[in-house]
């Protein structure tokens, strides 16, 4: 039986719109990058396009804000790969050197008459509501809204990908780091242009935090179909064990037969009589494994599910506390 393999991005709004038209010249550009950036831009965009859905976005801004994310790295082509693949930290002069990619991708899009509606992708990403960001240092009021959820599905992926997370388990660290740069800067030594902002849009942390709770449900729902197939499955070979063990007890030739006939009927694909015991106990186990997991995932919803209350500027909202829904 085929295992069930688990993909953050897989259920996502992208398929409910219809971008391959509107976007196959934009996309095509994503090809002179490198695999990594390229798969990168792919994620966020997906991340990008599910969060405007939960943000209740228009389907013609969420298009829009989608491609924006798509070409948010493209100015990465220009990036020198000693720095951008580097797995040690970059030094200052190095880090210098990748922020540009901001403003080389900004270049990119305004220097192509197709490209340049959604220049805001490039430019914006790294920008933080409080101005620490780059490469403008712009604080919240003139950062657009666009540009805001793209940072936060840019953070968010950048962080998923270098764990390399296969399930959402754990991943309540990421989100519990996501909600605190929310909260306005309270390290002295940290330059701030606005101290009543963190560096990101709560609003937009919310929607991702829905958007993973319904992910990690549904990878629960996932696991449990899987687990109640394998179940199936495990009785039919147990029903094999049961055939077996009379075959094996039995001293008529003639019973013989017909208990390893009752096996042979039941068998499938590979399985055979001397190997089918092997996978009845791998089956077994996969199935041990995967309800320590579904516990796994459940004890993680009900910790992100403490993040309910995420504190906002009332300059957000009239109310200083925004309530995830359940």
């Amino acid at each position: 039986m085929k295992k069930e393999v688990f993909d953050f991005y897989d259920k996502t709004a992208l398929k409910s719109y219809n971008l391959d038209k509107s976007m196959q010249y934009q996309l095509s550009i994503l090809g002179t990058l490198d695999v990594f950036t390229r798969l990168h831009s792919e994620n966020v965009a997906s991340i990008t396009c599910r969060l405007c859905e939960y943000l209740h976005c228009t389907k013609s801004f969420t298009e829009y804000c989608t491609i924006c994310a798509y070409l948010h790295d493209i100015g990465k082509q220009f990036i020198p790969q000693s720095i951008l693949q580097k797995k040690e930290k970059l030094t200052d002069e190095e880090y210098e050197i990748m922020k540009t990619h901001t403003t080389l991708g900004y270049k990119i899009c305004m220097d192509d008459e197709k490209l340049r509606p959604y220049s805001a992708g490039p430019i914006y990403h790294h920008e933080s509501l409080n101005g620490t960001g780059y490469p403008r240092a712009l604080t919240k009021k003139d950062i657009p809204y666009e540009g805001q959820i793209i940072r936060v599905a840019d953070e968010f992926d950048a962080i998923v990908s270098k764990r390399q997370y296969k399930s959402h388990i754990n991943i309540v660290d990421t989100l519990k780091f996501l909600v605190s740069e929310c909260y306005p800067e309270e390290n002295p030594d940290v330059p701030v242009k606005d101290p009543n902002f963190g560096k990101l849009n709560p609003i937009c942390v919310k929607a991702l935090i829905k958007v993973v709770i319904d992910d990690t449900e549904y990878e629960i729902s996932n696991i449990m179909d899987y687990v109640k197939d394998l179940k199936s499955e495990i009785k039919r070979l147990e029903q094999i064990e049961k055939y077996d063990k009379k075959r094996k007890e039995a001293k008529d030739l003639k019973k013989q037969n017909y208990y390893l006939e009752g096996m042979k009927y039941l068998l499938i694909e590979r399985e055979t009589v001397d190997n089918y015991q092997e996978v009845l106990n791998s089956y077994r186990s996969i199935v041990e494994k995967n309800k320590e997991k579904i516990d796994m995932l459940f004890d993680e919803i009900n910790e992100i599910k403490k993040l309910k209350k995420i504190k906002l500027n009332s300059n957000d909202l009239s109310s200083k506390k925004i309530e995830i829904d359940e």
